[in-house]
This record gives C-alpha cells, sequence and structure tokens, in this order.
C-alpha cells in the first residue's frame, strides 16, 4: 500500500512524552500507533472504543478525586473488599 498521505495533530507536550514512552514499551512508533488507530476506525466503522459523556455524578466525582477528596487507600485487595462490607 502507497502511504502518501499525511496527517498533522497538536498534542500538548506531556501527554505526547507520555504516549510515546507507553508505545516505546510496546515497541511501537507513534505513526505505527497511528495507522492501526485509524485502520481500526476503518474496520470497525466507528471508534474503536466506547466513547460517552460522563453524568453529573460521574463528573464531580472525578473532579473531587483529582483533588484528593473522598479518596481511600488499602494496602491489599482484600482491605479494600472488608471495607465494602462495613
Amino acid at each position: 500500500m502507497n502511504k502518501t498521505a499525511v496527517v498533522h495533530a497538536r498534542v500538548e507536550p506531556r501527554t505526547k512524552k507520555k504516549a510515546e514512552g507507553v508505545l516505546r514499551k510496546l515497541g511501537m512508533t507513534p505513526t505505527e500507533a497511528i495507522r492501526l488507530f485509524y485502520r481500526q476506525i476503518c474496520l470497525r466503522g466507528g471508534l474503536p472504543f466506547r466513547v460517552v459523556i460522563p453524568n453529573d455524578l460521574t463528573r464531580d466525582t472525578l473532579k473531587k478525586s483529582a483533588k484528593g477528596q473522598g479518596v481511600e487507600s488499602f494496602d491489599s485487595l482484600d482491605e479494600m473488599f472488608e471495607s465494602w462490607g462495613k
């Protein structure tokens, strides 16, 4: 297949750096990841993952957890599961 089309995108530098670190661990280049993403869009006839708009409760919970509000930490899964029974 002849690769002659070019895609340009602007991405926040921090996001780019983190994503490229993940891709490196996977043994992929950013170009390969973009090709894979586009190919999956074509094969599925849409995005290859579910995209939803969070409801108000989810949005508020995410904002609070980003600030460390209402977040609990556990030393083990068992400890976490035990807390659910309380």
